[in-house]
């Protein structure tokens, strides 16, 4: 396990649409553990694969009282309700922006294992899911948001 390098705003990486994972071997389970490991570093709430130069539908997240959720190939089902708030990310750093983002989000994605799954996160875990899933379709929240302002 380690942790790797943060791509930063400007690497091609970060505007690719990913590709799906093919391949649930002990390469993917490396890399996860090696995302964990990273986003922990960080202190983030979430991480996606182009964020460490991977161009795979992968993300996790941390979920208040459940611990780093592994998204793989993830789709989601459904969204309802909306919120604005501050957002920043790992690879924008030293700004923020005010962002639109569903109040719940429902997805389903597969397990390290290749077993699909549901999750429903709501609050700031939607915010958090709706922010990592658009890194994998090449979209930065600074592509979403209001007042876009440097660190204070």
């Amino acid at each position: 396990m380690a942790v790797l390098p943060i791509v930063q705003t400007g690497a091609e990486v970060l505007r690719q649409k990913c590709a799906e994972v093919e391949k649930f071997d002990a390469e993917l389970h490396s890399l996860l553990d090696d995302m964990k490991d990273t986003l922990k570093d960080a202190q983030g709430a979430g991480l996606a694969a182009p964020q460490v130069g991977v161009s795979k539908r992968i993300f996790i997240v941390d979920v208040e009282n459940e611990g780093m959720v592994e998204f793989i190939n993830p789709v989601i089902l459904g969204v309802s309700g909306s919120q604005y708030g501050v957002e920043g990310c790992l690879s924008v750093k030293g700004k923020w922006g005010d962002v639109k983002r569903p109040r719940k989000v429902t997805i389903e994605a597969c397990d390290r294992f290749g077993n699909k799954f549901k999750f429903v996160g709501r609050d700031f875990t939607a915010k958090a899911l709706s922010h990592e899933y658009d890194h994998l379709d090449g979209i930065l929240y600074t592509d979403k948001a209001n007042n876009l302002r440097e660190e204070v």
